[in-house]
C-alpha cells in the first residue's frame, strides 16, 4: 500500500519539481507514533530554501486533494533531504559515485557494523565502497541504510 502512494505521489510531483527547477529525492509515506507523514524531499544545486518548499508545499497539494491517494489523516511535509541524506534509490547511488558514505549493517561484518568510505560501485544488489583497507563489497540486503558522510 505504500509504495503505491509513493509512487503515485512521486509520478504527481517529479513534473510539479522540475517546473520548479528542482530535483525531487524521495518521497516517503510513513507511520511514526499515531500519525502519518507523507514527506517529499526536494534538491537543488545550490541547496534549498525555504521558498523553494513552500512553492512546492503549495503546487502539489491542490493535487493530491485532486488524486486523494491516501484515504485517512495525514501530515504533509516538504523539505530538503540534508546533508546526511539517505541514498535510497538506485539513481542516488549512480548519481554519487566516488562520494563519501556510511553503510550501517543490520548485523555486524567482521566485527564491524559501520563501513565508511567512497561509494565505489553499485549494480542494484552489492554496494561497493572503498574503505582504507580496500574495496569493501555489501549485499544490498544486509545493508540498513547508506548515507553520504559529512563529517569526511
Amino acid at each position: 500500500m505504500s509504495s503505491k502512494i509513493t509512487d503515485l505521489v512521486r509520478s504527481l510531483a517529479e513534473p510539479i519539481a522540475q517546473d520548479l527547477g528542482l530535483r525531487l529525492w524521495d518521497v516517503q509515506f510513513v507511520k511514526e507514533g499515531a500519525s502519518w507523514y507523507l514527506r517529499i524531499f526536494i534538491d537543488k544545486d545550490g541547496g534549498v530554501t525555504i521558498d523553494d518548499c513552500v512553492n512546492m508545499n503549495n503546487a502539489i497539494d491542490p493535487l493530491l486533494d485532486q488524486h486523494d491517494p491516501i484515504s485517512h489523516s495525514y501530515y504533509l511535509e516538504v523539505s530538503s533531504p540534508g546533508l546526511g541524506r539517505r541514498l535510497t534509490r538506485d539513481e542516488h547511488f549512480h548519481q554519487l559515485m566516488g562520494s563519501p558514505v556510511i553503510a550501517r549493517l543490520y548485523k555486524a561484518a567482521d566485527g564491524k557494523r559501520e563501513i565508511k568510505g567512497n561509494l565505489a560501485s553499485y549494480d542494484g544488489k552489492t554496494i561497493g565502497i572503498e574503505t582504507e583497507d580496500g574495496i569493501v563489497n555489501l549485499e544490498k540486503s544486509a545493508v540498513s541504510f547508506v548515507k553520504l558522510d559529512d563529517d569526511y
